[in-house]
């Protein structure tokens, strides 16, 4: 019998090319060796932006329109909605009998964001307990595996303390979930900023062909390079963070870094070479999309079937854990 991973995703807005290399790419690989349970976030969302709720659900449909337009298949991979399987809100509400809060303000992203949102209230019990949520939505599904990158580690790592908290206290009921850790490429977004929609520095996977173009015209690159031959620096560019992580012709991105070092290649011509392997890569994408696209109702009977896959699984472990905390009545 195959492992279980699971994995999840926010829908605060439309992926964009940091979501496809950083995960979308990795979780198609990952169906064909394991048994993959893949969940729309949206409760976890609401630990941030419960005051914008508009365009949830639409953002839910349109990002696993994307992920299966990037390669994922739901003949191979469970797709649910995390809302649509209320027991992750039960078993939440259980661990947080046990978990003492200290554990939950020494998780390194819980500072990071209050401190990096500040236009956000975020001294809300549901931000503070989403890394237990989190932990819920893992265990829940007996998953052996999550796919994380290193900097994510300390999220996992809190889940295994809470499986372990919870054994000692009413026996064993889950599986510790281990890391699966990914490496892929930290883009940075097109302004050299961090990358977020609410910078508007993204290339998004619907973004037409034109808009990539540009969109990559008027990339962040070396401040200090004047004209096309002064040496230029390629460590950091952006430019070259992207080429290294979607243009498959090595060799070419190695003859662009010894030009553009040597002043013997302008920018214009580093991200016209840019363009045509983003849109090179993104056609087969933008293809299926729209052909998915054209069939709405067929995403979201794929979300209540696969909801409904997760619920079963989420049931039998509901049945377990009640039993253990002595909450069963038949």
């Amino acid at each position: 019998m195959k492992k279980r991973v699971l994995s999840g995703m926010r829908p605060t807005g439309q992926l964009h090319l940091g979501h496809l290399s950083g995960a979308l790419k990795n979780w198609a690989e990952l169906q064909n060796r394991y048994d993959c349970f893949y969940f729309v976030a949206d409760w976890h969302a609401l630990t941030s932006d419960y005051a914008s709720t508009e365009g949830l659900t639409d953002y839910a449909l349109d990002n696993v329109t994307d992920w299966m337009a990037a390669g994922l298949d739901p003949e191979r991979s469970t797709f649910f909605v995390q809302s649509l399987v209320p027991e992750h809100a039960e078993l939440y509400l259980l661990l947080s009998m046990v978990v003492p809060t200290p554990w939950l303000e020494r998780v390194p992203t819980y500072k990071e964001q209050i401190d990096a949102l500040t236009d956000l209230d975020l001294s809300t019990i549901g931000f503070l307990g989403y890394p237990l949520l989190q932990a819920a939505d893992i265990i829940m599904y007996g998953a052996h595996y999550v796919p994380v990158g290193e900097d994510q580690v300390p999220h996992l790592e809190l889940t295994r303390e809470v499986v372990r908290r919870f054994h000692g206290f009413y026996g064993q009921v889950f599986v510790e979930p281990q890391p699966l850790l990914t490496h892929f490429p930290r883009l940075p977004g097109l302004d050299n900023r961090k990358m977020s929609k609410s910078y508007g520095n993204t290339i998004d996977l619907a973004d037409d062909a034109e808009t990539v173009r540009k969109k990559v015209m008027k990339m962040y690159t070396d401040p200090k390079r004047v004209r096309a031959d002064v040496p230029g620096t390629v460590e950091g560019n952006p430019v070259f963070m992207y080429h290294d992580a979607f243009n498959p012709d090595i060799d070419e991105v190695n003859d662009l870094k010894t030009r553009y070092r040597a002043g013997t290649v302008g920018d214009v011509e580093v991200k016209q070479k840019l363009v045509s392997c983003l849109n090179n890569m993104l056609d087969p994408i933008r293809e299926r999309r729209t052909e998915l696209l054209a069939h709405p109702k067929k995403i979201r009977e794929i979300l209540f079937d696969g909801s409904s896959t997760a619920r079963r699984v989420a049931k039998e472990t509901m049945a377990r854990v009640r039993e253990a905390v002595n909450l069963s009545y038949e």
